[in-house]
């Protein structure tokens, strides 16, 4: 998986559940909720004053260290 800024919340999670940490990072407690499972990297961090492509890069690096 590659992840980008319109790559959905709920894809990043199921390809990899430690991920989540990255969005409480940034102040996204509500993980669980329908809606926001459903928002795009993009629609997330632009309501948490995050930069998509950053936080994309790091979930990238990651993932790739657990492949």
């Amino acid at each position: 998986m590659i992840v980008n800024k319109d790559t959905k919340i709920f894809d990043i999670l199921m390809e990899n559940r430690e991920t989540a940490p990255f969005f409480l990072e940034m102040g996204m407690h509500c993980l669980g909720c329908p809606s926001a499972r459903n928002e795009t990297l993009g629609q997330a961090c632009a309501v948490h004053g995050v930069n998509p492509e950053e936080l994309a890069e790091r979930i990238n690096a990651f993932l790739n260290k657990r492949a």
